[in-house]
């Protein structure tokens, strides 16, 4: 008799990333995209991903849409960029037509420094249950901002109330909750007693706590997690064993004074949805960008059956407090 593990490896699959690619790759060199994004379409184009999660989509919107049309011809997938705001990095989304079919997108215009792109979709093989998506990245420069932000996030898997499935990631610009997590927290009173240390940077990640002590942000992850929805990396390394998925994403070649390697880019899924996860792998774009991509591989067998509600939904994750 075939186990369900056993079934789990044969299963198709579905292949979910977010990646931060620095500055869109760069500017245009001789009238083509620049090496760095080249490189890094090729790495995305062969991991085939079926969502992917973009973040700093800085050139992709000029000349009409070139440089987002070009991921898309790159990648086989149809792309999608939010507005501007106030930064000048937009976010994007791209989605393998032949894996989800897509309904509408929905611009998000308040309160964000960089609006996400928030599109929904439908896995081909669950043609009537809406599932949203979303790509996202924190505001870099304010607290206060990434949790109003994160109170927006909270309000789109809210969708989850209307038997909707939920998918989205990208960089935070700050640290997941403590709990369970394979990297320790950054120690800020040590850090500000060094000579190097990066006083904006602390301002950027930190509160202040009642004793006066500085502690590290986790606004972002608290909400959601406190929604329900569930980190995809955490779920395979406390179900799965699978440690890795708790590796760095970013600040690993960051200059002194800033708590060095860091979580900070993340997939969160609904709590159906997150127990079709196989794993989760941190892929080392060193060389390209100044984060390192996350791809989440799920079962689709198992995806179509947690749209379904086929399944309990797993537990929101304890937090303390």
């Amino acid at each position: 008799m075939t186990t369900d593990k056993e079934q789990r490896v044969h299963d198709p699959k579905a292949r979910l990333m977010t990646f931060n690619l620095e500055t869109d790759g760069g500017e245009e060199e001789g009238g083509k995209p620049p090496q760095r994004w080249r490189d890094a379409h090729e790495l995305l184009a062969r991991r085939a991903p079926d969502v992917l999660f973009r973040q700093e989509a800085t050139f992709s919107h000029l000349n009409g849409n070139r440089r987002l049309h070009q991921a898309e011809q790159a990648l086989g997938m149809r792309g999608f960029l939010s507005p501007t705001g106030q930064g000048r990095n937009p976010t994007a989304l791209f989605v393998r037509p032949s894996t989800f079919a897509v309904q509408q997108q929905y611009p998000q215009l308040q309160v964000w420094r960089t609006p996400p792109t928030n599109v929904v979709v439908r896995l081909r093989d669950v043609p009537d249950v809406d599932v949203v998506a979303v790509s996202w990245h924190g505001a870099f420069n304010s607290p206060a901002l990434r949790e109003l932000e994160a109170g927006e996030l909270s309000a789109l898997a809210d969708k989850m109330k209307q038997s909707k499935g939920f998918m989205g990631g990208g960089d935070c610009n700050e640290y997941p909750v403590a709990d369970g997590e394979k990297l320790s927290p950054v120690d800020w009173t040590s850090l500000a007693a060094s000579a190097d240390f990066d006083r904006v940077h602390m301002e950027h990640r930190t509160t202040v706590a009642a004793d006066g002590t500085r502690v590290s942000c986790t606004a972002v992850d608290r909400k959601l997690l406190g929604c329900g929805l569930h980190d995809a990396a955490r779920y395979a390394a406390h179900t799965q064993g699978q440690t890795s998925a708790l590796h760095a994403t970013a600040g690993h070649a960051s200059t002194p004074g800033q708590g060095g390697a860091r979580r900070i880019d993340r997939i969160y899924l609904d709590p159906w949805l997150v127990q079709a996860v196989l794993e989760v792998n941190v892929i080392d774009t060193t060389g390209i960008s100044d984060h390192h991509a996350v791809e989440v591989v799920l079962s689709r067998r198992l995806m179509a059956q947690a749209l379904r509600r086929a399944f309990p939904k797993l537990p929101p994750m304890h937090l303390a407090a």
